[in-house]
């Protein structure tokens, strides 16, 4: 029988996934997805007048397009961006304990809303999505942030908590995709990448950081 050359062998990696979150690793390999991580740096600054969906599109295509130019093959390159919407304001990732309880305090016993876009670049080409999910949080008291906030989770996440861990407790209901509120749409995930010819559902997803 011969042997199978390097050339026989299937690639490592289908996609490039432009992020450093070990949630969005998570949930492509959920879906037996075969990609490497690249982590990239974008400038989030919010542009003036700047609406909170156009703000959250643009930061997952420019990350996309930023993982697209930084690997050395020509393989579509996956961002995303997550953001939590209450009233008129935008609440990113708290950047101190105060930060997150102020967050957490202004969310108590209210309903928001969670933006997360998700792209997909690969040269001259590009498709994007935006999925909006309606989160209901029950009541919230500074002792509850303090405490929360000693878990260490609160640190890195939109509007300082994740759904995914010990955050969910503060969850009453949601209307909308509970993926997209961890941080990236499964479902809209899927279509970008079948418009890519990506595969989904590969029997041993692969995540190779680089």
């Amino acid at each position: 029988m011969s042997e199978v050359s390097d050339l026989d062998k299937e690639p490592a990696a289908d996609l490039i996934l432009a992020s450093a979150s070990p949630r969005r690793n998570e949930l492509l390999r959920q879906i037996g997805v075969r990609f490497s991580v690249l982590a990239v740096d974008v400038d989030e600054s919010r542009l003036p007048g700047e609406s909170p969906v156009d703000y959250v599109s643009r930061l997952a295509l420019e990350k996309a397009r930023a993982g697209f130019a930084r690997q050395p093959g020509q393989l579509p390159s996956l961002g995303a961006d997550t953001i939590v919407v209450c009233g008129d304001e935008i609440f990113g990732k708290p950047v101190d304990q105060a930060d997150a309880a102020a967050m957490l305090l202004a969310l108590s016993g209210k309903v928001h809303t969670v933006l997360s876009a998700v792209a997909v670049s690969q040269g001259p080409c590009s498709s994007g999505r935006l999925v909006e999910t309606a989160v209901r949080f029950r009541t919230i008291n500074e002792s509850d942030c303090l405490n929360y906030w000693q878990t260490g989770e609160p640190q890195g996440k939109a509007g300082g908590y994740g759904i995914q861990g010990y955050g969910a407790v503060f969850v009453q209901h949601i209307e909308g995709s509970y993926s997209s509120v961890v941080g990236l749409p499964l479902s809209e995930t899927a279509e970008i990448l079948s418009e890519f010819g990506i595969p989904i559902w590969r029997p041993e997803p692969l995540a190779l950081i680089e």
